[in-house]
């Protein structure tokens, strides 16, 4: 197992440096939240660090990327101070080959819908396990709800046809909670055929903040992949 293990860190870090790579001077950078997007900050705060890149600004995504960035080196802004962001880097739960994601995983896709559809650039970083043919094949679909609305909103997902349940905390009693104070519940779609569809009438149900359907926001997807037991990098390019 820790072969294996190895091989999957040293892909997500191959990945995440194949990403932060792709930053320039005087960029305004998305943050995004998970492991993967956690080795591209190490990297651009490397890359800092050695003179190799200069006056980069970040907009974190998450608690969890304000702390890295801070560790790395990387100052931070948020959304009122600037007028663009230039690339934003960010994992994703699953990716559809039209570059349709779901996202949502580590609770954040909120902020992070905010910052990535902002961005010129978004790329998407991910291991080859996060490929599947359709959304929803392995992962629910991510509602961030405001707490007094849970229960109502479960019902109207429940009419929808969909199978909601409220995120629960692994190492603490009680629900998760995300960064802006609000409550998770993962849905499980039999099939979502329209996921443009699906993603605007989930944030019409009163109550629901944002989901985790990322649809038309990405044009490049970088995987990590195992080959012949060498880590390495393919790009998807839309389109």
């Amino acid at each position: 197992m820790t072969a294996e293990m190895d091989a999957s860190k040293l892909m997500k870090q191959q990945v995440g440096k194949a990403a932060a790579d792709r930053v320039q001077s005087s960029s305004i950078v998305g943050l995004g939240t998970g492991s993967t997007t956690a080795y591209a900050i190490q990297f651009l705060g490397d890359r800092l660090k050695s003179g190799e890149l200069k006056d980069i600004i970040g907009v974190p995504t998450s608690f969890q990327a304000e702390v890295l960035a801070r560790e790395y080196g990387i100052p931070l802004t948020t959304l009122d101070v600037i007028d663009r962001i230039d690339i934003a880097i960010d994992g994703a739960d699953e990716v559809d080959p039209q570059l349709n994601l779901i996202k949502g995983g580590g609770a954040a896709h909120t902020r992070e819908k905010v910052v990535d559809t902002l961005a010129a650039e978004f790329i998407v970083v991910v291991d080859s396990s996060k490929l599947v043919d359709k959304l929803g094949s392995t992962f629910k679909v991510p509602v961030e709800v405001i707490p007094m609305a849970y229960a109502p909103v479960m019902r109207a997902i429940e009419k929808l046809g969909g199978k909601p349940e409220l995120r629960m905390g692994v190492k603490k009693a009680g629900p998760v909670v995300t960064d802006q104070g609000n409550m998770v519940i993962d849905v499980k779609f039999d099939s979502i055929d329209n996921p443009a569809e699906l993603e605007k009438t989930l944030n019409n149900i009163p109550g629901v903040l944002e989901n985790g359907l990322f649809v038309n926001t990405t044009n490049l997807v970088l995987v990590g992949e195992i080959k012949d037991g060498q880590p390495s990098v393919r790009e998807i390019v839309k389109g």
